[in-house]
């Protein structure tokens, strides 16, 4: 017998037999773990620096939209960092004289928004006395004096002297960053990335590197500069339509058109309803009051769905789930910077990663 002889039966003998190496998808589970951890880790630390960052992209965008005049003007045997501070130096001339323009009727409307929106209630009872009765008989029931407790008025908002002046240095000091970096990227932006491709080793890879950062550049500039002219001229076209409707603020509400189309869909509907409080604000009859509201719904709809596909093109136009997500991340992130920036830089990235191999996927996920 084999327990005689000292020699373990069959069964035990494949006991002890070696075991299997581990399988790889645990490996696989290890890395997403990690990949995980590690955007986590990207996005705290870039909402831990928010401060220096959007400046820098800030300039960079700033950069791209006025690269083409610079490139024109370097064509014409100008110097690029003299072109890039005489265009730097008019955009802070006409932002100046803008900001002066605009200030004194932006800070009328907050001391005296308020007191406006509690003039707006005499338009709008008709339709919110329903509203109004089953909110009493809502309140009527919770309370235990049967609703007559006095309503209190919140406090009106007012912004005051000490807040702008508590506030200017470090203003200026981004808006003087943001300058800097853009005439630095205009005027000496070519000459490193000039280095930069000498780096790279052989000949043929530094022409491909060329073709795909002039290609990229040039697509950029193009949309940073048109969607700049779009959005101008939608500002432009809203200050006119509420000028004929002798709407006061005419051109504060166009500027504010501009700014808020950089944001999709998200800007549009943000000034429709600004505009329909400035119409029920300033009209007494409810058709007149519409107008405002109603004229720049039109023109942002013939310029988001006919004007800006038409001129951008395709290639450039964006899944509205890709905005909508990543406006909300950036917006949580950078606050209005961000959601101002989101746009752009999606855009931006699309660009790039239809032109880098292993990216390409993000950019078919982003598209329309």
């Amino acid at each position: 017998m084999n327990s005689a002889s000292g020699r373990p039966p069959a069964a035990s003998q494949a006991l002890v037999l070696p075991a299997k190496p581990a399988p790889a998808a645990g490996l696989a589970g290890v890395r997403r773990l990690l990949l995980v951890l590690l955007i986590l880790a990207l996005l705290y630390t870039v909402a831990l620096i928010k401060g220096l960052l959007i400046p820098l992209v800030l300039a960079a965008f700033i950069g791209l939209a006025l690269n083409p005049l610079v490139a024109w003007a370097a064509r014409h045997h100008v110097p690029r960092a003299a072109s890039a501070s005489l265009l730097v130096a008019m955009l802070v001339l006409a932002s100046v004289l803008a900001i002066g323009g605009l200030m004194e009727p932006t800070l009328r409307w907050f001391h005296t928004l308020p007191a406006a929106i509690h003039s707006i209630a005499p338009h709008l009872r008709p339709m919110t006395r329903q509203l109004d009765a089953a909110s009493r008989v809502t309140m009527s029931l919770m309370s235990p004096g049967g609703g007559r407790e006095a309503i209190r008025h919140p406090a009106a908002a007012a912004i005051s002297a000490w807040d702008l002046i508590s506030a200017a240095p470090r203003i200026m000091a981004t808006i003087l960053t943001v300058l800097m970096l853009t005439v630095f990227f205009l005027g000496y932006g070519e000459q490193l990335l000039r280095r930069l491709i000498q780096n790279t080793p052989g000949f043929a890879r530094q022409r491909d590197v060329v073709s795909v950062v002039r290609g990229i550049q040039a697509e950029i500039s193009r949309y940073m500069l048109v969607t700049s002219m779009i959005n101008f001229l939608l500002g432009l076209l809203t200050c006119g339509w509420l000028w004929l409707l002798h709407v006061p603020d005419a051109m504060l509400w166009g500027t504010v058109a501009m700014l808020a189309n950089f944001i999709p869909y998200v800007g549009a509907v943000t000034t429709t309803v600004m505009l329909g409080l400035v119409g029920l604000i300033n009209f007494d009859a409810m058709p007149m009051a519409l107008l405002p509201a109603l004229g720049f719904a039109v023109m942002t709809a013939l310029e988001g769905n006919l004007l800006t596909p038409l001129i951008v093109g395709r290639k450039m136009r964006l899944s509205p789930i890709a905005i909508l997500i990543w406006l909300l991340v950036w917006g949580w992130l950078w606050g209005i910077a961000g959601a101002l920036l989101a746009v752009p830089m999606l855009t931006c990235l699309k660009l790039i990663a239809a032109r880098v191999p292993g990216w390409r996927w993000f950019a078919i996920m982003v598209s329309h």
